[in-house]
């Protein structure tokens, strides 16, 4: 594909830029239940409210309500919301000189599937999201990705076409989702491949 068709690289953030380990969060929240760590994830990612934490349709503090109250977590709002942000790795991992060079030839935006306790975590932590000009979220779109409508709204935040942009994630589904709507695609599978996939799309860095 020709260099000059990509004018935006839009990533994926969980296990792309940002390093998720769920079980520290759980570990944290479970202290004091009968449920171990992985059976209180498993009934969070069950919930029947998870999708409407997910895609913007309840507040940060009623989904605290709602989780403390029915699995019997004892915690404050503050204290739920520290422990929901352990499952993030404080350092990234990706070096930020990559999204500094990136900026300077592509629009940069970043696309996930995440909750507004995450989100605000995210942006007042890690330094490199001042490279990217667009930020779509499930939470504040409304739709989740695979679903085409996610994708749309990044494209429109870039002011490009779908073969103007190159898609990265490490979720295959989520790749092929992109590639159906025309946009290229990355299925993200380390850190040290990043660059070199960019590069045989033409993206020079």
């Amino acid at each position: 594909m020709p260099s000059q068709r990509l004018r935006a690289v839009i990533f994926d953030i969980g296990r792309v830029l940002v390093g998720v380990d769920v079980s520290r969060a759980m570990s944290s929240l479970a202290a004091g239940l009968s449920l171990s760590p992985v059976e209180l994830w498993n009934a969070l990612e069950k919930d029947p409210r998870w999708p409407d934490w997910q895609e913007g349709r309840i507040s940060p503090r009623d989904w605290y309500l709602h989780v403390t109250r029915r699995l019997g977590i004892a915690a404050t709002f503050e204290q739920f919301t520290t422990a929901w942000n352990l499952a993030l790795d404080p350092e990234p991992l990706q070096d930020e000189a990559l999204f500094k060079k990136l900026s300077k030839t592509c629009r940069l935006a970043l696309l996930s599937n995440t909750d507004p306790i995450h989100v605000a975590h995210m942006e007042a932590n890690y330094s490199f999201f001042r490279f990217f000009r667009a930020k779509i979220y499930s939470c504040t779109v409304g739709a989740s990705k695979p679903n085409p409508l996610i994708y749309l709204e990044a494209l429109r935040a870039c002011k490009v076409q779908s073969n103007e942009a190159v898609y990265v994630d490490d979720i295959l589904l989520n790749v092929e989702s992109a590639r159906n709507l025309g946009m290229a695609g990355i299925h993200y599978q380390s850190p040290s491949g990043l660059a070199p996939k960019l590069s045989e799309l033409g993206i020079v860095i």
